[in-house]
C-alpha cells in the first residue's frame, strides 16, 4: 500500500495566518506600551501630566521635562531601532550560517567594532559616543566582510562550518589586539569600559540620527529575506537545484547583517544574547518559516530590549543597571530553557 500525504483541513492555513497576524499586532502593541513606560519610568519619578506636557506642550519647561525630552525619548527611540536591528540581524545570521548559536559576538562583529573604537581613541582622541560611533560601525562592517571573505575561499564557498571557524579566528585576533592596546593606554581603557558594558544611557539624539537611516532601511530590506532563507535552510545543493544563487544570496544577506549588527553595536555596545535569543523565541511562536520569523524578530527584539532597560532603571533605583547587564542575567536562563526543546534549535 502506498502511503499518501494527509491533507490539511480546509481553512487551516488561513486560520494559522490570522493567528500569526494577530500575534504580530499584540507584539506591536507591546512595543508601544513599553516605549511609553520607558519614557514615564526611571530613577527620577515624573508625573503622567509631565510626560504628556513633554509631547503636547512645547512651551513648557522644567527639569523633569528636560530629562524626558533630552534623555528618555532618545534612549527609547534608540532601544526600538537597536532591538529591531539585533533581532533581525541575529535571525539572518543564524539562517545564513545555518547555526542556531550564531551571534554577532562570535562572528567577529563586536570585536571589529571594539578594535575600531580603540583606534579612533588612539589616533584622533575620540571621547564621545557620537564621535566613535562611526569608527565602531566601520570596524563591525570590516570584520563582517573579513569573516565572509575568509569563509568563502576554497571550492565549497562560505559553508556554515567555515563561517563559524572564520568568525572565531577573527574574534580571537581582534580581541587580542584590542586588549593589548587598552592595557597600555588609560584613555582607551576608560572609553572601552563605558562602551563595552552595552548601554543605552548617555546616547543622545545625535547618535540616533546618525544611525537610524542605516538601521531603518536595512531592517525594511531584511523583512523581505524570508523566501531566500527558507531555501538556504534546505541545504546548498537543494537551494541550487531550486534556482537559488547561493553565493550571491549569502553575500547580500551578509551585507545586511553587517549594517544591522554593526550599526546596533556601534550605538549601544555589544549587547549579548539578544541577537541569539530572539530568533528562537520567534520560532517558538511561529515555527520554522522565515517569512514569519523575520517580522516577529523585528518586534520581539525591541520588546526584550525595552523591558530589560526599564527593569535596569527601576529595580535598583535611584541607581541604574545598564541594559547589557540585565539582558545577560535574563537571557542566559531563558535561552537554556528554550534550548531544552529540540525543535527550537533546528534551522
Amino acid at each position: 500500500m502506498v502511503a499518501t500525504a494527509e491533507k490539511a483541513p480546509p481553512g487551516t492555513t488561513a486560520v494559522k495566518r490570522i493567528g500569526l497576524g494577530g500575534g504580530l499586532l499584540i507584539a506591536l502593541g507591546a512595543v508601544a506600551v513599553l516605549a511609553f513606560l520607558s519614557i514615564a519610568l526611571g530613577s527620577r519619578s515624573v508625573t503622567l501630566q509631565t510626560v504628556l506636557d513633554a509631547f503636547f506642550d512645547p512651551t513648557a519647561t522644567s527639569p523633569d521635562l528636560t530629562v524626558i525630552r533630552d534623555m528618555r525619548v532618545p534612549r527609547t527611540l534608540l532601544a526600538i531601532v537597536v532591538g529591531t536591528a539585533l533581532g533581525l540581524g541575529g535571525t539572518l545570521l543564524q539562517g545564513v550560517a545555518r547555526n542556531p548559536l550564531a551571534d554577532p559576538g562570535i562572528m567577529g562583529i563586536n570585536s571589529g567594532a571594539a578594535l575600531a573604537i580603540v583606534g579612533g581613541i588612539m589616533l584622533i582622541g575620540v571621547q564621545s559616543a557620537a564621535g566613535y560611533v562611526w569608527f565602531a560601525f566601520a570596524g563591525a562592517g570590516i570584520a563582517t566582510v573579513l569573516v565572509y571573505g575568509l569563509a568563502a575561499t576554497g571550492r565549497d564557498g562560505a559553508t556554515p562550518v567555515k563561517l563559524a571557524l572564520a568568525g572565531a579566528a577573527v574574534t580571537a585576533v581582534f580581541g587580542s589586539v584590542t586588549s593589548a592596546i587598552v592595557l597600555s593606554n588609560v584613555d582607551a581603557l576608560n572609553e572601552m569600559r563605558f562602551w563595552q558594558v552595552g548601554a543605552l544611557s548617555g546616547r543622545f539624539m545625535p547618535v540616533f540620527w546618525q544611525l537610524a537611516p542605516f538601521l531603518v532601511i536595512a531592517s525594511l530590506i531584511a523583512l523581505f529575506a524570508g523566501r531566500p532563507l527558507n531555501t538556504l535552510a534546505l541545504g546548498d545543493d537543494v537551494a541550487r537545484a531550486l534556482g537559488q544563487p547561493v553565493a550571491l544570496t549569502r553575500t547580500v544577506l551578509f551585507a545586511l547583517i553587517a549594517v544591522l549588527c554593526g550599526a546596533a553595536t556601534a550605538a549601544a555596545g555589544p549587547i549579548a544574547f539578544l541577537g541569539l535569543m530572539v530568533p528562537h523565541l520567534a520560532r517558538f511562536i511561529c515555527g520554522p518559516d522565515y517569512r514569519w520569523i523575520l517580522p516577529y524578530s523585528a518586534l520581539l527584539g525591541p520588546v526584550l530590549l525595552l523591558a530589560c532597560d526599564i527593569a535596569g532603571r527601576v529595580v535598583v533605583a535611584p541607581g541604574e543597571l545598564q541594559v547589557g547587564v540585565v539582558i545577560g542575567v535574563v537571557g542566559a536562563p531563558v535561552f537554556i530553557a528554550l534550548a531544552r526543546f529540540r525543535r527550537l534549535v533546528q534551522l
